[in-house]
């Protein structure tokens, strides 16, 4: 418990921007496979600007990182708890089972 106590704001702050509906779609598809900004602008549907700015702020945090080829940024998902966060709101709410609220 006291391990949790010393980090409560850290792990708040990370949940926090996690927390962002555009933000969790843009770590849910990054999770799948690396992606250029037109890939997931095609996926989450938001303007490139505001795209950019939530991309912009996951790599501040750490969650992404980005690789370029010729002219286009690819971002991946680069923080291995961000990783393990994804993958359990997954299995809670995005598995197809009887328990799972409608889509």
């Amino acid at each position: 418990m006291a391990a949790l106590e010393a980090r409560a704001g850290y792990v708040a702050a990370r949940l926090a921007l996690m927390a962002n509906p555009s933000r969790l779609l843009i770590l849910c598809h990054l999770i799948e496979h690396d992606a250029s900004v037109g890939e997931l602008q095609g996926r989450i549907g938001l303007s490139q600007s505001a795209l950019s700015q939530h991309l912009a702020r996951l790599r501040e945090a750490g969650f992404v990182a980005t690789r370029r080829s010729a002219q286009v940024i690819y971002y991946s998902l680069a923080d291995e708890e961000a990783r393990a966060v994804v993958r359990a709101l997954y299995a809670i709410y995005c598995a197809e089972s009887p328990s799972a609220p409608p889509k």
